[in-house]
């Protein structure tokens, strides 16, 4: 027995979402997520881990309402954000929920321990906050409405609203809304402010920044999803600026805002080119960001890494010929270097740049996936959180003195797994001689004997790769019941250069489609593999790739289609982000080429396939309507199918409980599609 053979107990498992080092190097802070409250939803608290190998691990933080976003200060204090009340509540205590949900503030942890205060409560709540790391002063972000100036205003404003029961908002220009929220009438702004010299005070009774000083009055939307981050020294912040265009196209731009007199002045910026994720050197003059080209009808975005002086000047691309995409990227110590992630044939590891010779050096030869790196003061060592297909999210220490060095697993807060079985890495080469590779997940006791039926699972993004540990994705959750599954990385995945993202470039129906084929032909041939009992499955594009094989193959004997694109005009008019489609397929009144070549819903009358189709209603990137006129375009034509429909999620599944239903119904609908069982339904969907 493992974990993954009771769905309660995977649900259940604490998992690291994010790692701090302090200031010093001694310690990592830990954001680990668990199931709490009632009903249960995930909440985040804080831990602290050792940056030895079976050091101490201790909870640091607990609240009803959970904890995020942990920055240290110069001091080793330690800044984060949460809804708690106040610091007393025990983390998954049941609790009747407020008549109105309360608003993030922002708290501060003493270096020494003891009661955390809160030391920012806006009105509209903290969404993010950033340290300087010398001088130690804060800046965060938060909701303001539009024409407010100081929190009484603003809380004023919230007050008229609900007295009178609006929730409407009027909208002058795009976007309206991202992912799963709507945009607007509020709009993020930066606020500064020094944390009171003073540590006492009762936890919760200190509000000291809560009227901050706003450095971006008005800003519209430039800041929904901006990185920002101070110099060394506090005087300045340099932040993603998203700029609108003509036509309902934005680009995004890198600023420098004054902190004494709130001044911005454009850093980088380009038609056609996104820049973000601006990292400040140590010494404060140098700026690293990443930069996007957009896509075009004719060509995939580029993505490499930038250099520019704090002061303005030319940027310097620091990965010429790097034919990866890389992000995350942290500076070394000393601000000689920087450290980045890419993925990289199925892998996703962590780079170093050497600023004076450009030579880049891969520093983890594993099959890993490593994230939020973290290099020590001393130059000696990288932390960061390693995961991959095999195994959740780590924290590990990477010895930076020895080339190619293993990397040492931390004492860790989150739960650890006996697989159900092995993996295996498998290629196939496509028709135009690609080698296309991927991840075989098999379940313990495959063999000629006893070969196992085969889930082909395809991605999403389309920009993507299977290359990390995936909660909601898992692929051993259906080999601990026996099955095989396929994660490949056809056309358009990323890892293979950019080559491979141009042969599926708006083309989706064709390469990533004989790609995807060609693979499970080669994985089917294979004696441990059972080739007659085969089913498919995906999430986002995986959902696309789902609908259009539906209408492509008969091969398959059951398809689950989540989150997927259906009627290609229709979503591309109606997502959140509808020109960033656009750029790609078209304009579908002038260029409806792409859309009638790539369309699923144009094949309905061919599927012949039993569909599992699954959406949840607060999806906007991949919007509920979407499934709806998949489920009719089915159901109008007597096609076997069912619909799992969630009211209260979004793109992904996120509730335990909701997440546990997912995979209940899932594994039923295989079971008796590919193996010849009696429908279960399960028993919360009676």
């Amino acid at each position: 027995m493992t974990k993954f053979d009771d769905l309660r107990d995977f649900t259940a498992a604490a998992r690291v979402t994010g790692l701090r080092l302090s200031p010093d190097g001694s310690w990592l802070a830990a954001a680990v997520q668990a199931p709490g409250g009632s009903p249960a939803r995930y909440l985040t608290s804080i831990w602290r881990i050792g940056t030895e190998p079976g050091g101490p691990v201790a909870r640091l933080t607990r609240s009803a309402e959970g904890e995020g976003s942990p920055e240290f200060l110069p001091d080793g204090s330690l800044a984060f954000v949460s809804r708690r009340p106040d610091g007393t509540a025990e983390a998954g205590q049941d609790s009747k929920p407020a008549a109105k949900e309360p608003k993030a503030a922002l708290w501060l942890l003493p270096a020494a321990g003891g009661e955390a205060r809160r030391i920012a409560a806006p009105p509209g709540g903290v969404a993010a906050v950033a340290v300087a790391r010398a001088a130690g002063t804060l800046v965060y972000s938060a909701a303001a409405f539009s024409g407010t100036a100081g929190a009484a205003e603003d809380a004023a404003v919230r007050q008229a609203r609900a007295d009178a029961g609006v929730a409407a908002i009027l909208h002058e220009s795009g976007p309206v809304r991202y992912w799963d929220h709507d945009l607007g009438p509020e709009q993020l702004r930066l606020f500064a402010a020094a944390v009171p010299a003073e540590p006492g005070g009762p936890a919760g009774g200190d509000e000291t920044l809560a009227d901050g000083r706003d450095l971006t009055p008005g800003p519209g939307r430039a800041l929904d999803e901006a990185v920002f981050e101070l110099t060394p020294d506090g005087a300045a912040v340099v932040t993603g600026w998203m700029v609108p265009e003509d036509g309902g196209e934005s680009r995004s731009e890198v600023v420098v805002i004054d902190v004494a007199t709130g001044n911005r002045r454009t850093l980088l910026a380009g038609p056609d080119v996104d820049y973000s994720g601006p990292r400040v050197s140590p010494d404060g003059q140098l700026v690293a960001a990443v930069r996007t080209t957009h896509e075009t009808y004719d060509q995939p975005a580029d993505v490499t890494l930038v250099l520019v002086p704090t002061g303005g000047g030319a940027a310097r691309d620091l990965l010429p010929g790097f034919d990866r995409h890389p992000g995350g990227l942290a500076w070394a110590a000393d601000g000689a270097a920087v450290f980045f992630s890419a993925d990289h044939e199925g892998r996703k590891p962590a780079f170093l740049v050497e600023l004076g010779s450009g030579e880049i050096s891969r520093l983890t030869p594993d099959h890993g996936a490593y994230e939020f790196l973290s290099p020590a003061p001393d130059g000696a060592s990288l932390y960061a959180l390693r995961s991959a297909v095999d195994e959740p999210p780590t924290p590990v220490r990477i010895d930076l003195t020895v080339p190619a060095a293993e990397p040492v697993r931390l004492a860790s807060p989150g739960a650890s797994f006996e697989l159900p079985g092995r993996l295996a890495e498998v290629s196939a080469v496509a028709a135009d001689g690609t080698t296309v590779r991927g991840w075989l997940a098999l379940p313990a006791g495959a063999s000629a004997v006893a070969p196992a039926p085969l889930v082909l699972w395809v991605h999403g993004g389309p920009v993507s790769s299977w290359n990390a540990w995936s909660w909601r994705w898992n692929p051993w959750l259906l080999a601990a019941r026996g099955y095989a599954v396929l994660l490949p990385d056809p056309a358009l995945s990323t890892g293979y250069g950019q080559h491979m993202i141009e042969r599926g470039h708006a083309e989706w129906g064709g390469a990533p489609y004989t790609d995807v084929m060609t693979i499970t032909d080669a994985v089917v041939g294979r004696p441990d593999i059972d080739a007659d009992r085969t089913a498919m499955m995906g999430g986002s594009y995986g959902g696309y790739m789902a609908n259009w094989i539906a209408g492509h193959t008969d091969r398959f004997r059951a398809i689950v289609s989540h989150a997927g694109l259906w009627a290609l005009d229709q979503m591309f008019g109606t997502t959140d982000g509808p020109a960033f489609w656009r750029r790609i397929f078209g304009d579908f009144a002038r260029q409806p080429e792409r859309y009638l070549a790539n369309s699923p819903h144009l094949h309905v009358d061919s599927i012949v396939t039993p569909m599992l189709v699954i959406h949840g209603d607060k999806d906007y990137r991949v919007p509920v309507g979407e499934a709806l006129r998949l489920w009719w375009d089915l159901t109008s034509r007597s096609k076997p199918a069912r619909f799992l429909y969630f009211p209260e999620e979004n793109h992904w599944i996120l509730k335990p409980g909701d997440a546990q239903v997912w995979y209940e119904t899932v594994l039923a609908f295989l079971a008796e599609q590919v193996r010849g069982e009696v429908w279960q339904r399960p028993e919360l969907l009676s």
